[in-house]
């Protein structure tokens, strides 16, 4: 090249330019033409690959900062693999590593706030956060759903919310609730009782029901009922919760981000839309009942409108100048909402409450049927508060709730010990200065987590310790006055509006489920779990209560109700990798309870003809030593 270029410049002749300029291109291309052939694809393809890698490491590095976290990151997909396979161990050891963690997931970086400060904090800065949940949520939920709204927009929206979960209203959905609990009870013990006629009690793993399923639909009912009264017929409210299972799929952490049919994401949506027209439906027919004369509210719907309704009525009182005396103007005055909103907004409280409730009440199931000294003291207070209304079915009134005292910590306890929800996903809007050495840069997620809060030992250190099951704690210690620490339901401006209806609730199901008489049942060697009780008699014949409750009216259930013997014993355990079993041991020998891992992999029933499990003494996995 160069002695080309020295031949043109020692030349005396002018060369045009045109000449010059297809000389140099030759060249060139013979040049690049050298390099290309010792250059393969597959040396291309490990260059670019290796200054994506670097790349990568280089933004972790920078995003990562002074925070504690992997020093490295694997090449673009980071910890993904234990997010598919979670284990309770790596997060707990993760909370425990520092106040602010940090890991890099693909694309997004992650940030981890672990203390009871930290979390409060994040909770209370919607200046510089907000919630957020996997991509295809905004498909099935609606963009223009509120949960989705920010600063005023969501403020504004929420007050019209907040009348529909005062203590009047609470009050309102009672009857309906115990309506859904005898209807499904009943139909338990239906099932109990063909089981118990069959001598077909076997477990899950051997063909048996696996009751989790008509439990979950349980929950499902009663938040139907709650939210859209008797709107909805029993079918609807059984495909609802059958297809939310798609809608659950959908929103799993490792999906398409994008809706391609006959894949979950497309069936969750397709399942949602259905949802979505249903209680709109519904809301239509509310519409219509509550300007009937003399409707009363039943359910959360019927209030809405009916505070909609008296909202109208005030505007229009001011629109003819009148003056309105403060005694008259509604609480909340509300704006006018549409059926679609309704129903968009109800679908979240379903969406909120679904699995969040089906775990707690999991867990509080799991854990009193462990303890029978802790339901001996809840039957306890329920009979010396109700008196004769006792075991009916409808009786449990709000003021009823106020004075179990004892009901409501057992339920908050299992709320406290066991959260449903561990960690809560915020994005991050501009960066945010989390901490004096520290910002969180845009468009990062910052999860703040409730369990070490739960489990502080500075707040709760009675009887026992926080990681001990101690309701006593809520009634004899100071546990009520840990406020900061209480963050099962959140804090701030998205804290959840459904708080006092969600304990309510769990109290309502286990005082429900009490029984009085006496009945006795047979342990049985195939159970997966020994059983044992200080009342045994002989044998393996254990001196159990009767499920059988008495009824102030006849059941609405759908289905034929006949006098019932038994109930299946519905024993929640925990699927891990470290288990011992007791198998062998002597049905009436007390065995000591194995230790099982933290991490909930899967619920499964163990279907027996013992009486009901919230009262039966049996001998589940130990889970106050996880």
């Amino acid at each position: 090249m160069a002695a080309v270029m020295d031949a043109l410049n020692s030349s005396s002749s002018i060369v045009p330019a045109s000449t010059i300029e297809a000389t140099v291109g030759a060249i060139n291309t013979s040049f690049l033409g050298a390099i290309a052939e010792n250059t393969s694809t597959f040396g291309i393809i490990v260059t670019l690959l290796a200054a994506a890698v670097i790349y990568d490491q280089l933004s972790y590095w920078r995003q990562k900062g002074t925070l504690v976290g992997p020093a490295w990151k694997i090449p673009f997909i980071g910890p993904f693999l234990e997010s598919v396979w979670p284990k309770f161990e790596a997060y707990h050891a993760k909370w425990l590593s520092a106040p602010l963690s940090c890991v890099s997931v693909f694309h997004k970086f992650v940030i981890i706030a672990s203390t009871r400060d930290m979390a409060r904090q994040i909770f209370n800065a919607p200046a510089y956060v907000k919630p957020c949940v996997v991509d295809v949520a905004i498909k099935l939920l609606r963009a223009e759903n509120w949960v989705f709204l920010d600063g005023k927009a969501h403020v504004e929206y929420r007050k019209g919310l907040n009348g529909l979960f005062t203590r009047q209203a609470l009050a309102a959905y009672l009857p309906g609730q115990q309506e859904v609990y005898e209807e499904y009870f009943e139909a338990f013990h239906e099932v109990s009782e063909t089981a118990r006629k069959e001598q077909s009690g076997a477990g899950p793993d051997k063909g048996g029901a696996k009751f989790v399923y008509h439990l979950r639909e349980l929950t499902c009912a009663v938040a139907c009922r709650t939210f859209v009264g008797h709107y909805m017929s029993h079918a609807q409210v059984k495909e609802i919760a059958d297809d939310y299972y798609n809608i659950t799929a959908a929103l799993e952490l490792v999906n398409f981000p994008i809706i391609i049919p006959f894949t979950k994401t497309w069936y969750g949506k397709k399942a949602a839309d259905k949802v979505l027209e249903t209680f709109a439906s519904c809301a239509t027919k509310a519409r219509i009942r509550m300007k009937q004369p003399g409707a009363k509210a039943e359910c959360i719907m019927d209030r809405w409108i009916m505070e909609m309704m008296g909202s109208e009525r005030y505007r229009e009182r001011i629109a003819r100048g009148e003056t309105v005396p403060a005694e008259e103007k509604p609480q909340h005055v509300l704006r006018e909402f549409s059926d679609f909103e309704i129903s968009m907004t109800v679908f979240t409280f379903l969406f909120a409450s679904q699995d969040a409730t089906s775990s707690a009440a999991s867990w509080l199931l799991q854990l009193t049927a462990d303890r029978p000294e802790v339901l001996r003291k809840v039957r306890d207070e329920g009979k010396n508060i109700m008196g004769d209304r006792y075991g009916k079915y409808g009786a449990i009134t709000i003021d009823d709730v106020d004075k179990l005292n004892y009901t409501r910590a057992v339920v908050k306890e299992t709320l406290r010990y066991r959260p449903p929800v561990i960690m809560v996903p915020y994005l991050v809007k501009k960066d945010y200065p989390v901490t004096p050495t520290y910002t969180a840069p845009k468009g990062s997620m910052l999860i703040p987590s409730t369990w070490l809060s739960l489990h502080d030992p500075e707040a709760y250190p009675t009887h026992g310790g926080a990681d001990e099951f101690a309701p006593e704690r809520w009634t004899e210690a100071d546990a009520e006055d840990k406020g900061k620490n209480w963050l099962v339901f959140g804090t701030g401006p998205h804290y959840c509006l459904g708080q006092q209806y969600a304990v309510m609730n769990l109290m309502v199901r286990s005082n429900n489920l009490e029984t009085e008489n006496p009945k006795a049942h047979t342990n049985r060697s195939r159970s997966l779990c020994s059983t044992s009780s200080p009342q045994t008699t002989t044998g393996t014949t254990t001196s159990l209560p009767h499920p059988r409750r008495s009824r102030s009216s006849p059941p609405s259930s759908l289905w034929s109700v006949q006098p019932l013997l038994a109930i299946p014993s519905v024993i929640f355990l925990l699927t891990t990798h470290n288990r011992t079993t007791s198998s062998s041991a002597s049905p009436g020998a007390s065995q000591p309870r194995p230790r099982w891992q933290h991490q909930k992999k899967q619920l499964l029933i163990n279907f027996r003809i013992f009486p009901l499990f919230f009262i039966a003494h049996i001998k589940t996995p130990n889970l106050s030593g996880c």
